[in-house]
């Protein structure tokens, strides 16, 4: 009987008793400069999501510590995200209203299902999968969803009560009748602490300046009581450790989630893997991807039972992590514990934070979404990746977030599809013979374009240089029979040069090898 592997089962054996008395005070100083960052976005970010506050914490706690000790990568940091706000946001709040115990609990339920998708994802060691959604995907929509959220944080800045809506531009509609309506207190207020995150980042560029834009428009509020007493504030929360949530499990509603949970699950792996991967580059880190994937599954089905909404990686803690110099994933978990440590003792403090001074905040978080380097790049390398980076944003915009998604993987294949749909032929003649060197592979998309090419030759024996042909499916098997076949009556031949084995025994397949029209030479 085959032993069983306990570090298959509990990863994080590989590394923690290699660590040190050193290693580990080191990660608890790390862990608490990124919970310093963590507590105003995780706040920040459930109010996106629709939620109270104090969600915010949940999601940064018991999904953070499971992704750390399950996953790879020795500094991503996990957590709730503004792009994964928002889609769950525009997920949910046509079911129910935000903030309600319903829409709590519809919260908890995708949450869980999208981990279960990318659990099973992970089992099944389709990895891989999450490249189907390619740069250009991610950087239009986080763009769209950066114009979403301050969109939708405009009824905070402008002290007006808006009803949410489906798209963004129902959302711009809606505000512009009530705008004549705005409270110049909270307005001013968003001004300031805008302005005020802008200067304090380009002057104390390694300082919380979210946290301390946060603390000085409470203060302002609190010492201004005649100008901004009126102006609303966070609701306060009281402080615990996260409880545990039973899930809402009928059929309907799991169907109704199902597409939703596939969508904002696929843009977590995606980002996570993304930010994985690039501080990996720079530690020189090898990482296992399905590994990655199972803990990011695992840190959110645990995670909704304990009242975490969905989470992925964070770019900004995970960038963090790496600078301050974490010597293990001890750093997040530590992180975490930090976060629990203010959940229970200092949530009487969240509830002096203004609400416009929160979206302002909110604001300047989302601009920090938006890659104008990689949006650069992409109109100078690839006008297609543009396209679908732009069809992606415009689709953010104008139709429900998880379906944006959607449209741009579908934009992404179809250009891919359309590209790889004409192989680089190069074609001349030897003699009597017509040779065409073809530089891919022959599939469903390709088959009609080589078929064309080859009706146009005019030598009595035509070549395929097939050495760079590495796969061919059976449309590209019926079509290259067909022309064989055309050839042989006009009185002349199809031969394959070069061609890897795999290859030849898939056209020997169709008619057996003794009646296989096609000729092959080495």
């Amino acid at each position: 009987m085959p032993r069983l592997n306990r570090t298959a089962i509990l990863p994080f054996l590989n590394w923690l008793p290699k660590q040190t008395r050193a290693s580990v005070g080191r990660d608890a100083l790390v862990g608490l400069s990124g919970a310093i960052l963590a507590l105003p976005q995780s706040i920040a970010y459930a109010l996106i999501a629709g939620l109270p506050p104090e969600y915010g914490l949940y999601a940064a706690i018991v999904p953070v510590i499971i992704a750390c000790l399950w996953g790879s990568s020795w500094h991503l940091i996990c957590g709730p995200t503004a792009a994964i706000s928002i889609v769950l946001f525009a997920s949910v709040s046509p079911l129910a209203v935000p903030g309600t115990q319903d829409y709590i609990g519809l919260i908890l339920l995708l949450t869980f299902l999208a981990g279960i998708f990318q659990w099973l994802l992970g089992m099944l060691k389709f990895g891989a999968l999450a490249n189907f959604v390619s740069h250009s995907v991610v950087v239009g929509f986080t763009l769209g969803a950066a114009v979403v959220i301050a969109l939708g944080q405009l009824p905070n800045v402008l002290g007006v009560d808006v009803p949410g809506k489906a798209t963004a531009l129902d959302s711009l509609l809606t505000l512009l009748r009530h705008v004549r309506d705005f409270d110049p207190a909270s307005l001013g207020l968003w001004v300031g602490t805008v302005l005020l995150g802008v200067a304090l980042k380009l002057w104390l560029p390694r300082w919380p300046t979210l946290l301390l834009t946060l603390v000085l428009a409470s203060l302002a509020v609190w010492l201004l009581p005649s100008v901004f007493g009126h102006v609303q504030l966070v609701q306060a929360f009281v402080g615990r450790l996260p409880p545990f949530s039973p899930l809402p499990l009928d059929i309907e509603t799991l169907l109704r989630l199902l597409p939703s949970a596939v969508a904002v699950g696929t843009l977590g792996l995606v980002t996570s893997l993304s930010i994985a991967r690039s501080i990996a580059a720079r530690s020189q880190q090898m990482l296992d991807a399905n590994q990655e994937i199972r803990a990011q599954g695992l840190s959110n089905v645990f995670g909704a039972l304990f009242s975490g909404y969905l989470s992925s990686g964070s770019f900004t803690r995970s960038g963090l992590n790496y600078e301050a110099g974490a010597r293990s994933p001890l750093a997040g978990v530590f992180s975490a514990l930090w976060v629990a440590l203010f959940a229970i003792t200092g949530s009487a403090l969240i509830a002096h934070i203004p609400i416009p001074a929160m979206a302002g905040s909110i604001l300047l978080i989302s601009w920090g979404l938006v890659d104008t380097r990689g949006i650069r790049a992409l109109w100078r390398v690839s006008r297609a990746e543009f396209a679908v980076m732009a069809l992606t944003c415009v689709a953010t915009l104008l139709l429900e977030l998880q379906t944006a998604i959607y449209a741009g993987v579908l934009a992404s294949l179809f250009f891919y599809l359309k590209r790889t749909s004409r192989p680089r032929i190069q074609q001349w003649t030897e003699g009597d013979d017509e040779v065409l060197r073809v530089g891919g592979s022959i599939f469903f998309g390709a088959s009609h374009y080589l078929q064309v090419r080859l009706q146009r030759t005019q030598g009595q024996r035509v070549v395929i240089e097939a050495q760079h042909i590495n796969f061919i499916d059976y449309s590209g098997v019926e079509m290259l029979h067909q022309e064989a076949r055309r050839l042989l009556g006009l009185g002349r031949s199809l031969t394959l040069r070069r061609a890897r084995s795999p290859v030849v025994e898939e056209l020997k397949k169709l008619e057996g090898a003794d009646k296989c029209p096609i000729l092959f030479e080495d």
